[in-house]
């Protein structure tokens, strides 16, 4: 007998990797990960991406992105409502 775990979150992480192009730094067990000033956070069962500007510990939430059937989709979008240069 064998079994299948899947950890959707934990492709977060790589995902993040892939389209920002710099490793992020992790946070709140791999649902938050950090890249630059801006924490991007899954939430809502892992259907909703949270972009989040920090200043130390205050954090303004600038946007959120619907998570469909692809993370590094959502993540393009999320770059895309960031300004952010490929």
């Amino acid at each position: 007998m064998s079994y299948h775990f899947e950890d959707p979150s934990a492709e977060f992480v790589l995902a993040v990797e892939r389209v920002f192009g710099e490793h992020p730094r992790v946070l709140d067990g791999s649902r938050a990960v950090q890249v630059d000033d801006v924490k991007l956070q899954l939430e809502a069962g892992e259907r909703e991406l949270w972009l989040i500007e920090t200043y130390g510990p205050l954090e303004h939430r600038l946007a959120m992105v619907q998570v469909r059937d692809d993370v590094e989709d959502a993540l393009r979008e999320a770059k895309e409502k960031l300004g952010a240069s490929d």
